[in-house]
């Protein structure tokens, strides 16, 4: 038997060890003062479970929490942030999650994990979707899948949850069909954008650009894509081609603006920037991208649910989508109007972005009818308290 095949059965043998292990210490009673908090798969501090931990420790809800980190990020975790790190898949996290009386999750979690019958599983999801999800997705394209396997898989973790959150009640419709989710639907605005409406003052945007060297006498357009499900290397590694020409962007709006990129933590390109240091700046590993609409003046996107959170900071929003045609009829489809509803101009080529920055330069900002519908039947409940209410709703209430 090859070195290779061993390994492969030992895996297998100790994943099934691992999960009996699991099962048997999740039927002691749960420790209902513990929480394990996860974002993206335990790649980062962000998002609506930072949000939500963050809220307990300022208004000091004494539970014990800890986060749950990829272990190849633990090292950068424990020098940046004062927080209880478990590495994910040990045997102290197996421990941990196991006799947990809450999850508090944002990205699904690997489907052979077992959740004990007396946790309380919270997925707070991610964003608003533009582009279909789960089991509305009419054709996947994705690496190590295929359409009936994943629309199985995805719904399948979803009948672990006991609830999830959603920040309009647009999101709760499609959640409930996408998902084909059937128990709690918390609708409480994300938690994530509390930060957007409580901290977008002049200091601490101040602040953030001297952390991140950015200059504070120029613009900050800050750019954030998503990904393409068939463009990858690899499952969980996908490809991207900015399709932006930065030289031109730079000789026509470098004196006055900065481009920062956000690339979606699934792209795992190494960009090279070469010659452009002084006008690109590639933010694509910052943790928390809550820091980067802040500071920015302008965001440009495509199909991200970025937009549907920037909005609350009612600035300029551009849409470079090059490819809509291929996105839109391919590989997701879309669950309204976006070329008639989208809160800002479609443009398909460097030119006409740069165009349309000029003229948000020269005649000023004055959001368009599409942008105030948008933002009345989006974010209406985004008013910082989000946090508050789902802590109510779920923490203090069970």
């Amino acid at each position: 038997m090859s070195s290779f095949l061993s390994e492969i059965l030992r895996s297998q043998f100790m994943l099934f060890l691992y999960k009996i292990v699991f099962k048997l210490i999740g039927q002691f009673p749960p420790k209902k003062k513990l929480i394990i908090f996860e974002s993206f798969h335990g790649k980062q501090y962000s998002d609506n479970p930072r949000a939500i931990y963050e809220y307990m420790l300022e208004h000091h809800i004494e539970y014990e929490m800890y986060w749950s980190i990829d272990k190849r990020y633990m090292e950068q975790f424990r020098k940046r942030h004062n927080i209880r790190c478990l590495q994910r898949f040990s045997f102290q996290w197996l421990m941990k999650m196991a006799r947990a009386r809450y999850w508090i999750v944002n990205s699904r979690l690997p489907l052979w994990i077992p959740k004990p019958r007396e946790t309380i599983y919270v997925q707070t999801w991610h964003g608003t979707p533009l582009k279909r999800l789960g089991a509305d997705i009419e054709e996947v394209h994705m690496p190590g899948t295929n359409t009936e396997k994943y629309k199985q898989n995805f719904t399948y973790e979803a009948t672990k949850w006991d609830y999830l959150l959603s920040p309009n009640e647009y999101s709760t419709k499609i959640f409930t069909s996408a998902f084909n989710y059937k128990k709690a639907i918390v609708e409480s605005g994300y938690p994530r954008n509390d930060f957007l409406i409580n901290h977008n003052d002049e200091k601490n945007i101040l602040g953030i650009k001297k952390r991140e060297g950015i200059p504070v006498n120029k613009k900050v357009i800050l750019y954030a894509p998503t990904w393409r499900d068939d463009q990858f290397y690899t499952k969980g590694k996908y490809k991207f081609n900015l399709h932006l020409d930065l030289e031109k962007m730079k000789n026509d709006l470098g004196e006055q603006y900065i481009l920062i990129l956000r690339l979606h933590y699934l792209v795992s390109e190494s960009l090279d920037l070469s010659g452009m240091e002084d006008f690109v700046i590639n933010l694509s590993n910052h943790e928390d991208i809550r820091e980067l609409y802040v500071i920015s003046d302008m965001l440009v996107t495509d199909y991200s649910s970025v937009f549907f959170d920037y909005a609350n900071l009612k600035r300029p929003m551009l849409f470079y989508v090059y490819d809509l045609e291929d996105y839109r009829d391919k590989l997701r489809g879309f669950y309204f109007d976006f070329e008639n509803q989208a809160p800002g101009p479609l443009v398909k080529n460097t030119n006409d972005l740069i165009e349309e920055i000029k003229l948000i330069e020269e005649n000023g900002y004055t959001p368009p009818r599409t942008t105030i519908e948008f933002n009345e039947r989006f974010c209406s409940l985004e008013d910082g308290q989000a946090s508050k209410r789902v802590i109510n709703e779920i923490i203090l209430n069970s």
